[in-house]
């Protein structure tokens, strides 16, 4: 998907990128969900983000040539870093998560990365302002309820811990990526990242004992994992760089919200999971703080510090 160049893009093409990112980034939970059954969450996640950096490296090639991927080293070590956190760190933890918590309890607590990133804001001194800080203790009280009770019955300690620290690696990658040198195409940059992310995985699997046995997995498994590498990590993407160039970013970033309630849906719809008082009361907290600090930051912002807002929001959901 690319910007109109004729004119100014319209309202249902900016709705319809935005229902892409909805939709496609809310159900990926679901499809981690159904992929696991059959294929070890590291090793899943390695094909998924290496296949599709692959692809997304043939694009550029195809369309731009060689020039496309013109980075120098200080570039690719940054999206390599950021490859490492968000991929093999954030989204490979949330696959490890998801055998232990539902696919709904992983995205309500996912959904606490813009909290994290006013926290890290914070450490690096710049104060974020009242209202902000407020959105966060609300938001944070929220994880905190989901934390403490679990959220369902299936549900244990060691995927609520899991996920948390997956957050904060996701939080990280996305914190850093605004700081430290990057390529100059975003597209360039992400396929170093799913590149460099999706071999990580493949030697964190490996050092962990998983093991790919093809006889085993299900026509469900591949089936997920060909919607996440097309749908989640292609289309979805491209839909979500398109938004940051034609759309406002405090309408972007609503996805930060949107995404556990589709998640909550599909995995009730789809898998049976079962959705709790404090699951919908834990999770109206986080979205009502993070809902919060995204329509605080919006005011604050000036036009000289779009672009690297952008880079972060960008990044924090690949």
């Amino acid at each position: 998907m690319g910007p109109d160049t004729t004119d100014t893009p319209r309202s249902w093409q900016i709705w319809g990128a935005l229902t892409i990112v909805y939709i496609v980034w809310g159900s990926t939970y679901l499809g981690i969900m159904v992929v696991i059954e059959t294929i070890p969450p590291m090793l899943g996640g390695a094909m998924r983000f290496t296949i599709a950096g692959l692809l997304l490296v043939g694009f550029l090639l195809l369309r731009h040539g060689r020039s496309a991927l013109t980075m120098n080293r200080r570039q690719f070590g940054g999206a390599a870093l950021v490859g490492l956190l968000l991929l093999a760190g954030g989204n490979g933890m949330v696959a490890v998560a998801q055998q232990h918590i539902s696919s709904g309890m992983a995205a309500l607590l996912v959904a606490s990365i813009p909290l994290l990133l006013v926290v890290m804001r914070v450490m690096a001194r710049d104060r974020p302002s009242l209202l902000t800080t407020v959105g966060v203790l609300i938001g944070f009280s929220g994880v905190a309820l989901l934390a403490l009770t679990g959220g369902t019955g299936d549900d244990d300690g060691i995927g609520v811990v899991v996920i948390l620290l997956a957050s904060v690696s996701w939080a990280l990658g996305s914190f850093l990526s605004g700081r430290m040198p990057m390529p100059s195409s975003p597209l360039a940059a992400s396929a170093v990242e799913m590149v460099v992310g999706g071999l990580a995985m493949i030697v964190v699997g490996a050092a962990v004992g998983e093991r790919l046995d093809l006889a085993s997995v299900s026509g469900a498994s591949w089936t997920a994992l060909a919607y996440l590498i097309g749908a989640g990590s292609l289309i979805a993407y491209t839909s979500y760089i398109w938004l940051l160039q034609n759309a406002p970013i405090s309408l972007v970033a609503t996805y930060a919200y949107v995404n556990p309630v589709v998640a909550v849906i599909l995995g009730m719809l789809i898998l049976n999971e079962t959705l709790t008082t404090q699951m919908v009361l834990g999770g109206l907290v986080i979205v009502v703080g993070v809902a919060l600090v995204v329509s605080t930051e919006r005011t604050r912002r000036r036009p000289a510090a779009a672009a690297p807002v952008k880079r972060q929001e960008e990044l924090s959901h690949s």
